[in-house]
């Protein structure tokens, strides 16, 4: 049973990405990840001459909370018709997975307080077990990784607004599985900057989100800076509001950079 606190969390957690229409791409196969009595609905786009024989990367995007729901379309809305473009295709050959949180729940364990004025303040918690989502999506990407048309040692992970919470969550818990990574107007606990150092990671926010403020983000690029990360990247831009994941998709080096790293 659903307490009043959880109900008031699932329904804040709702604005953490703007709402858009969904659509749906008949090239992302509809698929479904059952473990014992949990399910993980998601979409997968194979190269366009796939080849069962040959190893591709493969990359895990999480959409943000506004897709959250049980139809394995809405989470499609951001970033599906990237990954669906000629030349990302041509240049790109990769499988790319886009699995969608319940309506109910959310990928990372945040507690978030809002003032009588709409702030909202995001604590970031650390020592908890996985959101079943999250589970979800680990033993998902475990079971990916042994196939044998996946190369291990090129294994991604991305994602915007909860998506980039969810990131980040991803990469402290399975840092050796990730060859890169990237995080859209997410944030993180700084404290579990240390779990992920190692995995080169590009971060990008909106000066003007309001949704999501920047410093979440900033302070956890500063954090692993100080760390001696092997590699981060940090991408603000000035104007952008909570949508920065539109500048983010179009950067004409993010996909390149991504797709070049290897574990």
């Amino acid at each position: 049973m659903k307490t009043k606190k959880h109900r008031w969390l699932c329904l804040l957690l709702t604005l953490l990405s703007y709402p858009g229409q969904a659509q749906d791409f008949p090239e992302y196969a509809h698929r479904q990840f059952i473990s014992k009595s949990d399910t993980l609905r998601y979409r997968i786009l194979y190269p366009a001459d796939f080849n069962p024989a040959q190893k591709y990367p493969v990359l895990f995007f999480l959409h943000g909370a506004g897709e959250r729901g049980d139809n394995n379309e809405a989470q499609l809305v951001h970033g599906g018709r990237l990954f669906l473009q000629d030349s990302v295709r041509q240049n790109f050959p990769a499988i790319v997975i886009f699995p969608q949180c319940p309506q109910d729940s959310y990928w990372s364990n945040v507690n978030i307080v809002t003032e009588p004025g709409g702030k909202r303040h995001f604590n970031f918690l650390t020592g908890c077990a996985p959101m079943p989502p999250l589970r979800l999506l680990l033993d998902l990407v475990k079971q990916t990784r042994s196939e044998k048309h996946v190369d291990k040692k090129r294994l991604y992970v991305g994602g915007l607004s909860m998506g980039g919470m969810g990131t980040f969550e991803v990469l402290r818990r399975e840092p050796r599985y990730f060859a890169a990574a990237f995080a859209i107007c997410g944030g993180d606990n700084v404290a579990n900057a240390r779990k992920y150092r190692k995995v080169p990671l590009w971060v990008f926010h909106g000066g003007k989100d309001d949704v999501v403020a920047p410093h979440l983000s900033g302070r956890v690029v500063a954090q692993l800076k100080a760390l001696g990360a092997k590699e981060v990247k940090h991408t603000v831009y000035p104007n952008a509001n909570h949508n920065s994941w539109d500048a983010a998709f179009a950067e004409p080096g993010l996909l390149p950079w991504l797709f070049s790293q290897e574990r």
